[in-house]
Formats: structure tokens, C-alpha cells, sequence
């Protein structure tokens, strides 16, 4: 679609202005996007039009009550021939299912990686299945209805695994026998599943206006923490829309944003480091080991990304001080530069990052002080900061190829072994890892790390209040075969790159974990 919107804009503008019918109209029906970041209609066709939307409401509430509405009294009068009890049961089940993965949709990444379009079909659809279930077996089929609801209806619009697998756990915590006996609907504490056989479908409805307690993220299965971040996020994604809808401009006008552009650009090229030689390099690395291939590949991909900031500024200074045209390219750039945003052409280069420009300008020079060090002596750091790698996964790769190699296995046939070390400073790990590698720079986002006593390894809990991202301990990632990497007492805990999630998957670490894996997936 992003192709053609742009023509489609100048296509529709030619028509606007050759005085069209007073009666016409243009309608534009789009999906969200995938991803957060991403852009389908061009921001000049949304300033010049109403949107026109269909979603569901956000809070739970509002979700359960269009779900249940969704089915009228003929479905509980047809259900009186099979199974009654049963169909109020998890039909009540099925729309407080509905309503907690749409309302999970506001705590961004942390509800689901990528967008999702649920939608009132699937659940209706899922309310004839378990009328036809019901009627066809003698015993309830708990399990074919969460497979058909997990992996069919509503799973077939999920396309991230992690995703599946946290929406296959909802199913398993609400589509089970013990519906019938009042437990608890909500992953938090306060709301029940009523007993069906005293309550009809207006009993229902009232129940849930008298019975729900205030909507809370613990009541989602999240911790009081994802609404601190929805909040944040909210309020970020609120004044970003509004830089960029004024395009940057303040109250002082353009002057205002060249004074600040030139000191900016400035400060970087004084701050920026020459690029890195590669035929000195090249030269100097006689033996051609899976982390020497690594240390040259970022260093490429550093000098490619340098080298575009180095001339994109060195263009807008000139153009700046009058010695060149000022291009559109150079007018985006002084806008990124003055609202404080990573500029296009430089995030086309750069590795994932969310952080607003000065962060991600700091950023850079600690992962190049990092490649410094690295390609000295071609040495691995004693514990490598592997979240300042553009592509982190080379080096986990590597570790697997050094490993089948120095052991004689089959590099398809190896998988990587995470252990949470009891050290949280990277300075206290004494030397380089005999076997595999130290490393450290990860982030937890739902859960905390409790450091274990003596030589006995930590495990995952409870986050601490308003603490939105601990860091994880120094963790030491080795190479084993499949056979030997037990996943018993262990959390398959997915690896991003940023907080974003989505398409920036890493690998999977195995966690030691203390509690049930159910409250530490959803």
C-alpha cells in the first residue's frame, strides 16, 4: 500500500483542485499497521480527512459486554439441547477471553509483539463451534475448543509464535472444567466464573456491571508496571504526533531551528570518531576465527554508518551557511536534528534502536569505544556488551561454530545454553570464558532477577514497583547439542532487540524460574 499512496496523493490533489462535485467523496479503508513505527497514509492526506473507525472499546468492562451482546437469546434457548450448564459456562468463558486479548492491545509490545485484528467474527464463530462441539460429544471436548480457538479462529490472524503461545495460555487458564466451579475468570484475584446453572443471560449481563472489580493490569495477568509503560508510552506517542504534524516549527520559526541544527551538527562531527581501516585491518587478522569474522563485520558496518552521518552533516552545515542548495533530505535532516529524533537516512544504516537522538548519539560511541577494544587484538572482551552489536546474533552464531569445532559436532545439530551468573557488574568477570562466552546488556521487561546464594544460580520473580527494565546479571552462553539442553525448571524466554518486540527477535534464552510458567507467559 505504501507504494502507491504517494501517487495516489498527488492523483487526489489534481482532483481537489479542478473543483470536483460538491457530493464527492473519497473513502480509504486501511488495517492498522504491523508495526508501531510504521507509516501507511501519508501524514498531508490525514490532516485533510475525518477518520472513521469501527474498534472495539479499551477497557474490559465495555469488551465483555459488546462480546456477550454479540449472542442473543436464541443461542441460549438452542443450547437447552445439549449441554445447557455447559454452553452458559464457556460461552461466559469465551467472551471473557475475547475481551482480555483485545484489551491486552494497549500495553503495546507488552500485550502482543505485532497488531492484531480480532474481531466480533471470530467470535461468533467460536460461539457456533461450541454449540456444534457440545451437541456432537458426550463429554466436553475442552481441549479440541482451545485448539480450534488458538490455532484456527483467533490464531489464525496471530503470524508471531510468542504470541500463539501466550494466546494459547489464556485458553488453557479459561477453557477448562473448573469454569463449572467458580474459579477465578480474571488472572487477578475478584471475579469469578458464576454458577451456571442459576444465572440466564440477563444474570450474566448484570454480573458483570455489579461483580467486575476496577479494571487493573494484574486483572490481564501483567504486572502493575505495563500501565506505567502504557502511560509513558501514550504520552510519548501523543507529543511525537504533534512535533510531527507542526513539522518541528516553534515559536522563534526556522531561525530557531537552524541555530539549533548547526550547534548540533557541530557537536557531532567534533565528536565523531574517523572511520576504521579495513585493509589495517584486514591485514592484521591472520586467523580468520568466527569472532575475528564478527569484529570485522560490525567494523563495516560502522564505518557504512559513520560515514553516512559524517557527509549528511557536513552537507546540512553547508547548505546551512549558504555554500550548497538545502535539499528536502537536508530540511528532514535540521528537523530530526531540532526535535530530537533519529534522522531516516541515518536509522536506514544504524542497528534497531528506540532511544530519541542524544541518547542514540551516546549509544554510538560507547559500541564504538566496545569495537576499539575488540579489534586491538581481535580478543573477545572478557564479558561483551551484545546489545552494542549490530547484529547480535553473529556472535551467539559464533560461539555455536567455535564450540562444533573445536568438539567435532554438527553445527545444525547445536543450540545455545544461557546461565545467569551472580554477577551484575561486567568488570568483575576475571577473564575470558573457557568455554562459549560472557556476556551482558540484557533488559527484562514482566519479571525481575532474584541473584542466588553462593554458586547456586538466581531465578526469575516479581518485578519491583516502577522499576520498568532491571537488567539481567552477566549471563555466560555456551554451545551444547539438543540432547544435552535440558529445559526442565527452565522459562523459554524470547530475546529482542528493543523494547518493541515484533521483528527484532533475537534467540530464545532458558531462564530458571520459581514460579508457574503460565503467569510468567501471559
Amino acid at each position: 500500500m505504501q507504494t502507491w499512496m504517494k501517487v495516489f496523493e498527488k492523483n487526489f490533489e489534481e482532483v481537489v483542485e479542478d473543483g470536483p462535485h460538491p457530493d464527492f467523496r473519497c473513502f480509504i479503508s486501511s488495517e492498522p499497521p504491523g508495526l508501531p513505527l510504521m507509516e501507511i497514509i501519508p501524514e498531508a492526506v490525514l490532516q485533510n480527512s475525518l477518520k472513521v473507525a469501527n474498534e472495539a472499546p479499551t477497557d474490559l468492562k465495555s469488551n465483555i459486554r459488546r462480546a456477550f451482546n454479540r449472542f442473543d437469546e436464541g443461542h441460549f434457548e438452542r443450547s437447552k439441547s445439549h449441554k445447557h450448564t455447559e454452553f452458559k459456562a464457556l460461552l461466559f468463558g469465551l467472551c471473557m477471553y475475547h475481551a482480555l486479548i483485545l484489551g491486552r492491545k494497549k500495553f503495546g509490545s507488552q500485550g502482543w509483539s505485532r497488531a492484531y485484528s480480532f474481531n466480533d467474527g471470530d467470535l461468533r464463530i467460536c460461539g457456533e463451534i461450541l454449540h456444534n462441539y457440545l451437541g456432537n460429544y458426550e463429554k466436553v471436548p475442552y481441549s479440541d475448543l482451545r485448539y480450534l480457538y488458538g490455532e484456527v479462529m483467533y490464531g489464525g490472524h496471530i503470524t508471531d509464535n510468542w504470541d500463539r503461545r501466550t494466546n494459547n495460555t489464556y485458553l488453557l487458564v479459561l477453557i477448562q472444567p473448573k469454569i463449572l466451579e467458580e474459579m477465578n475468570l480474571t488472572l487477578g484475584h475478584g471475579f469469578k466464573s458464576p454458577k451456571a446453572d442459576r444465572f440466564d443471560r440477563a444474570a450474566y449481563l448484570q454480573y458483570v456491571d455489579e461483580k467486575l472489580p476496577p479494571e487493573i493490569p494484574n486483572m490481564f495477568g501483567l504486572h502493575p508496571n505495563a500501565e506505567i509503560g502504557y502511560l509513558t508510552t501514550l504520552g510519548e506517542t501523543l507529543f511525537g504526533t504533534i512535533l510531527a504534524c507542526s513539522g518541528g516549527s516553534g515559536g522563534g520559526g526556522g531561525g530557531k531551528r537552524d541555530a539549533v541544527a548547526t550547534e548540533l551538527l557541530q557537536r557531532f562531527l567534533a565528536a565523531l570518531p574517523a572511520e576504521y581501516s579495513m585493509i589495517d585491518l584486514n591485514a592484521r587478522a591472520k586467523e580468520r576465527s568466527p569472532y575475528v569474522v564478527v569484529c570485522l563485520q560490525e567494523c563495516e558496518r560502522m564505518n557504512l554508518l559513520t560515514f553516512t552521518i559524517r557527509k549528511s552533516l557536513e552537507d546540512l552545515a553547508a547548505g546551512l551557511s549558504g555554500a550548497l542548495n538545502v535539499t528536502e533530505d537536508m530540511e528532514d535532516l535540521a528537523t530530526a536534528l531540532f526535535v530530537n529524533a533519529q534522522p531516516g537516512p541515518w536509522v536506514k544504516y544504524a542497528y534497531f534502536s528506540l532511544k530519541d537522538l542524544l541518547g542514540w548519539w551516546d549509544d554510538l560511541l560507547l559500541r564504538m569505544l566496545q569495537l576499539d577494544e575488540y579489534c586491538e587484538e581481535f580478543v573477545q572482551p572478557k564479558s561483551l556488551w551484545i546489545s552494542g552489536l549490530f547484529n547480535p546474533m553473529s556472535f551467539l552464531t559464533a560461539i555455536m561454530q567455535v564450540t562444533s569445532r573445536q568438539k567435532g559436532l554438527a553445527l545444525d545439530d547445536m543450540t545455545l545454553k544461557s546461565d545467569v551468573t551472580n554477577v551484575r557488574d561486567p568488570k568483575e568477570i576475571p577473564e575470558v570464558a573457557e568455554d562459549g562466552a560472557y556476556v551482558h546488556g540484557f533488559f527484562l521487561e514482566g519479571a525481575a532477577w532474584e541473584l542466588g546464594r553462593g554458586s547456586e544460580q538466581g531465578y526469575l520473580t516479581d518485578m519491583v514497583l516502577k522499576d520498568l527494565h532491571p537488567e539481567l546479571p552477566v549471563m555466560l552462553v555456551t554451545a551444547v547439542t539438543r540432547q544435552e539442553n535440558s529445559k526442565v525448571g527452565l522459562y523459554e524466554c524470547p530475546v529482542y532487540v528493543t523494547s518493541a518486540r515484533g521483528g527484532t527477535y533475537t534467540f530464545t534464552a532458558h531462564l530458571k524460574m520459581e514460579s508457574e510458567e503460565e503467569k510468567l507467559v501471559i
